[in-house]
């Protein structure tokens, strides 16, 4: 599907291309890696999201990588409005991939708000945050030169007046959306603490295009709250609406029913079983913090099958639907649970089979537990813990972690041993060792390699280039020839020939 706005030179931009194309979304589905794909998209839509981002793609991949641009670009006529985001540092990169994904989305998101390790290696994200003439040539190239809008994600700086002047940057530079979360770079993982909203206000006060917020959207009523307390123009979830896609119609679902409707999602638009099994684990989230669900656990762990995933599903509904429906009643199970700050229990706010938002535990809850372990790793009185196997010898942390892995692999049938140790090998015509898979010969390499260079042949396939390179050394030798006056080629010529020939490089 093609929008119709898609002239160059006439595109729309800022509140036109927001009331017009977007169609005025306030409840839009976060990128997320891995997680925001085709199928979770469609579910979300269902239950009232208004705009969904892909996954974040890498430009480079993207632009170079025609498999890996194939398995992104699922999408369907339904799938709008629709943006595809792009992390990168390199302006002609990011605007190759968008090229490429113009047609196919409604405009194009630079991700520059990523507080990960990983965002950190590759530099992207939101450690580009500080190179402000970089990011003004990304975003201008990309709103020259794309037909459809740019826009960008970003994090907060702590000085606020910083955080204002970064985002009016990227308005002068072409964004025509800005979405705006309200953590700082360094607020992650465990220390992932509250947004603060009222830097979001101040930027919203501060620029004319469109804004969305993000941070702190646990349910319907944070939604709203937002909206009223900043002035965006829609507020965008990530972690919530995994917990729970039916966020935005207000209501809490069974998890079963969740999962059930994802999964059919899943068989008209396939995608990862990594995928699947991340969301079932998130909508399951407090079903598995039950201990006498350690079984359910561990066959979500291992499923790789879509009918293996549904097995799951359908046995977390026999087990709770009768509390949901009141023909029996819930006495609460055993959980793990998370502790506050205070050191009080955190415990679900509604029954663990309804879907519901993961409160995580406050920083300062973080930072003192990693006090505690190091006051016991300082204490030379500590006792050790020891392990031990199923025979009652004592055994290394590591090796007991090995056993634990075994134990968690599925069970396997006789006939499946005997078929993974077989070997089904296709063997070296002239001897008897395996072929290479990509010989043209059908040899092994050491026959492959005789061959080549008896007949002067070359194999890609394994990379042996005899004829190739001595017609290499054979230019070089003419070429030298040609620069000696006399006809005579020197001592250091000659032994740069029998280099080439033997496969080196002409220096």
């Amino acid at each position: 599907m093609v929008n119709e706005h898609r002239e160059a030179n006439n595109k729309l931009a800022g509140y036109e291309f927001y009331h017009r194309v977007l169609g005025s979304p306030r409840y839009i589905v976060a990128p997320m890696v891995d997680q925001s794909e085709l199928a979770w998209r469609m579910l979300c839509r269902r239950y009232g999201a208004q705009l969904c981002y892909s996954p974040m793609f890498h430009a480079n991949l993207f632009a170079n990588d025609l498999k890996y641009r194939k398995d992104a670009l699922q999408t369907c006529t339904e799938d709008r409005p629709l943006i595809i985001q792009f992390c990168g540092n390199d302006p002609q990169q990011i605007l190759e991939a968008a090229l490429a994904a113009q047609d196919y989305c409604d405009a194009v998101d630079i991700n520059l708000g990523c507080p990960q390790a990983i965002a950190k290696r590759g530099h992207y994200g939101s450690f580009l945050q500080d190179e402000w003439e970089l990011l003004t040539q990304i975003v201008r190239t990309l709103h020259e030169k794309l037909s459809v809008p740019v826009t960008c994600k970003i994090r907060r700086f702590e000085d606020r007046e910083k955080t204002i002047n970064y985002a009016k940057m990227l308005e002068a530079a072409g964004c025509q959306l800005l979405t705006v979360h309200g953590r700082t770079r360094e607020q992650k993982g465990p220390l992932t603490g509250i947004a603060d909203w009222s830097y979001i206000k101040d930027v919203r006060q501060q620029v004319k295009i469109p804004m969305f917020a993000n941070g702190n959207i646990l349910g319907l009523d944070d939604v709203h709250r937002c909206l009223e307390e900043t002035g965006v123009d829609g507020v965008m979830t990530a972690e919530g609406n995994l917990h729970n896609p039916a966020l935005f119609k207000g209501i809490a679902p069974p998890v079963w029913q969740m999962a059930t409707e994802y999964l059919e999602f899943v068989h008209l638009y396939p995608c990862p079983t990594s995928y699947i099994r991340g969301h079932l684990f998130k909508l399951f989230h407090h079903i598995m913090n039950v201990k006498q669900n350690s079984e359910l656990r561990e066959q979500l762990a291992t499923a790789n099958q879509l009918e293996q995933f549904q097995s799951v599903v359908a046995k977390i509904r026999d087990k709770y639907e009768p509390y949901q429906s009141g023909k029996v009643t819930y006495e609460p199970e055993e959980m793990e649970i998370n502790m506050s700050a205070d050191g009080s229990e955190e415990l679900p706010a509604l029954p663990p089979w309804l879907c519901q938002p993961y409160i995580r535990a406050s920083p300062e809850s973080h930072r003192q537990k990693i006090a505690e372990k190091e006051r016991d790793a300082s204490d030379p009185n500590r006792a050790k813990r020891q392990y031990f196997d199923n025979a009652g010898n004592e055994i290394s942390r590591k090796r007991m972690k090995k056993l634990r892995r075994r134990q968690r692999r599925p069970n396997k049938t006789e006939a499946q041993i005997q078929l993974r140790h077989e070997r089904h090998l296709e063997y070296c015509t002239q001897c008897a060792n395996p072929l290479g898979s990509k010989c043209e010969f059908r040899l092994c390499r050491i026959c492959c390699r005789d061959k080549c260079y008896a007949e002067d042949s070359d194999c890609p396939g394994h990379g042996i280039l005899i004829k190739s390179r001595r017609a290499k050394a054979k230019k070089f030798e003419e070429h030298s020839k040609q620069q000696n006056n006399n006809g005579t080629p020197t001592e250091e010529t000659s032994l740069s020939i029998e280099n080439v020939a033997l496969g080196g490089n002409i220096s």
